[in-house]
């Protein structure tokens, strides 16, 4: 579905492209894309909720046809968070985010909770339950090696190498792609081309204080995580597809802790690209469970 109107704004210093899909006057729906991905990922979930909201998807920074900044630094999460809290404005707004995207929604949710009413979470992880998980030596840590991949230095230039070869192998390991048709591999592989936008998208990792343990060798030395500081206040929606090889099960343990009005959903049949593979079913779920938490007047 393509969307019903795109723009370019200055957002926080950046240019940030937005693309827009349904009736303006519907309850605004910002929608926070991955690695590696792009606000026009979102379509297909798209086409089935923007009748009931106005669907906001940006590029986000690094990524597509916004800025892409050169270092380390501009993709902390304090720049990416503010980056989309400057695209909300001042009236609070449903959240959607997938992937990295979630790190930016829980951001918000946390340390802009007056900019979100609702957060829905597409196979996405808590900073703390993650940050446990990674850190214990076991499956999830063994499932996160790729950061440290990701992480070194030439990285971009091996994932680029024959057409993006490498980066659609990472995208696709132990995982079905098959909704990735050649047209829209396509689209990725132009939006993967842009000038620097392939390192911006990996400087997101390394931005990242997050810490990933070497199987078998936990750490034990994490910092102190205060629970108030990092709690979702909001409603919350996590949907899970149960298939995910990169985010585990045990990245979500503990998440209740953080999010005490929290609901989850599995979807049967789905992996970490649930919102590709089973758009529906999502959408099912976030319209079923926001309509249980309307908005207040």
């Amino acid at each position: 579905m393509e969307p019903t109107r795109t723009e370019t704004r200055q957002l926080n210093g950046q240019e940030i492209f937005i693309r827009h899909w349904g009736d303006e006057s519907l309850p605004p729906l910002v929608m926070l894309h991955g690695f590696p991905e792009y606000g026009g990922a979102w379509a297909d979930l798209a086409a089935l909720l923007s009748p009931h909201f106005h669907c906001i998807a940006p590029d986000q920074r690094g990524y597509g046809r916004s800025s892409a900044p050169e270092g380390i630094e501009p993709y902390a999460m304090a720049h990416l968070m503010a980056d989309i809290a400057a695209l909300i404005g001042d009236k609070p707004v449903t959240v959607v985010a997938h992937d990295w995207g979630a790190s930016v929604g829980y951001a918000l949710a946390m340390f802009r909770p007056e900019l979100v009413a609702r957060l829905i979470i597409l196979n996405g992880v808590h900073p703390v339950p993650f940050q446990r998980a990674m850190a214990a030596g076991g499956a999830q840590s063994r499932a996160s090696q790729y950061i440290n991949t990701l992480r070194s230095e030439g990285s971009a230039v091996s994932l680029g190498k024959d057409n993006f070869a490498g980066l659609l192998k990472l995208f696709s390991a132990h995982m079905d792609l098959s909704w990735l048709t050649a047209e829209r591999l396509e689209d990725y592989r132009a939006e993967w081309g842009r000038p620097g936008r392939l390192r911006a998208m990996i400087n997101w990792y390394r931005a990242s204080p997050l810490q990933v343990a070497a199987p078998g060798k936990p750490i034990r030395d994490l910092p102190d995580f205060p629970v108030e500081r990092l709690r979702v206040k909001c409603p919350h929606l996590l949907v899970w597809g149960r298939g995910d090889t990169a985010l585990l099960p045990e990245a979500t343990e503990g998440l209740e802790i953080f999010a005490q009005d929290l609901t989850r959903v599995e979807i049967a049949d789905a992996d970490h690209w649930l919102h590709h593979q089973k758009p529906q079913a999502v959408a099912d779920a976030v319209l079923n469970w926001c309509a249980q938490r309307p908005l207040a007047k």
